[in-house]
């Protein structure tokens, strides 16, 4: 009970960081150590368990999945999902605060990348080409402007596989690829008054992306662990230039929807109390990621 109650709650970081377009949850599956275990109980979902399906073959094909694993883990992700769209509005606080927002997501980050980079063993000058190219592309990646994309069901099903892809691997946010695809407000609000409609499509976007993309990065990461792994880092720091909570952003209005269509960082010239709780957010969410990290460490050890 006391484990299933562990992995709820490992359920919940993981699906409070989708929320925010700054921090994938495969980051934090990451931090929290069940980063492999959670790739091997997607895989478990494999051609042998359909065979059991097809055959009616009911007992062998619930025994094969990992569901002890991933029921708690989902129930907490669910739980998160709830909670940052109903009770604590994560998206309008975006708009209303977003130097405190963006403040606390500019922590989770940083303190992502500095917990990702003791994987870097041993550091090659090869190394460093791997950092800038995963920079590059995390720099061209956040500076890609929203467009107007249709709500039909082919493209939110394309969202969901696309963000569920980006949130397994660790560095890219799944909420940031539905913000570059103009479907961040649409599922949240999908989701905080569960118009299925909606959610169909997308949660089987999220079911093929699953099945097709762990597999792809369990054999990235099984073969070129350590240049993957610095490309991931690369990204992760190439996205801090868009999560610096001090931006000029500028938004349309569609459908009575305020859309963000550019956002110019700058250092803010003034101390006031804007720049002082932005950097205490900063703090905490700094704060937040190292401690889960050292709590489970001292688990697992």
């Amino acid at each position: 009970m006391k484990q299933k109650i562990n992995l709820v709650a490992k359920g919940f970081c993981m699906g409070a960081a989708d929320v925010v377009p700054g921090v994938s949850g495969g980051t934090m599956a990451f931090i929290l150590g069940i980063y492999a275990q959670l790739l091997t109980a997607i895989r478990s979902f494999d051609i042998i368990w359909l065979q059991h399906i097809f055959k009616l073959q009911i007992r062998h094909a619930v025994q094969r999945p990992h569901f002890n694993f991933l029921i708690p883990l989902f129930i907490g992700i669910v739980c998160a999902l709830i909670f940052f769209t109903r009770i604590v509005p994560i998206p309008v606080f975006l708009h209303t605060h977003p130097e405190l927002v963006y403040g606390l997501f500019f922590g989770l980050i940083l303190a992502s990348i500095i917990i990702l980079l003791p994987e870097i063993k041993p550091f090659k000058i090869i190394t460093i080409f791997y950092l800038i190219t995963g920079i590059t592309m995390g720099w061209l990646i956040v500076n890609l402007v929203p467009m107007n994309t249709p709500d039909t069901t082919s493209f939110v099903f394309f969202s969901g596989m696309l963000a569920i892809s980006a949130m397994l691997l660790p560095g890219i946010s799944g909420s940031f690829i539905l913000l570059i695809l103009h479907k961040y407000d649409t599922i949240l609000s999908a989701i905080g008054h569960f118009n299925f409609m909606i959610l169909i499509p997308f949660g089987l976007g999220v079911v093929t992306g699953l099945v097709v993309f762990s597999r792809f990065i369990s054999w990235l990461l099984a073969s070129f662990y350590h240049h993957t792994v610095a490309i991931i880092i690369g990204i992760l720091i190439g996205s801090l230039w868009i999560i610096w909570p001090f931006q000029i952003r500028k938004y349309i209005t569609v459908h009575n929807k305020e859309r963000l269509i550019s956002s110019t960082p700058y250092w803010p010239d003034a101390w006031n109390y804007t720049v002082m709780y932005s950097l205490f957010m900063m703090m905490i969410g700094l704060g937040l990621v190292l401690i889960i990290y050292v709590w489970s460490k001292q688990k697992h050890n």
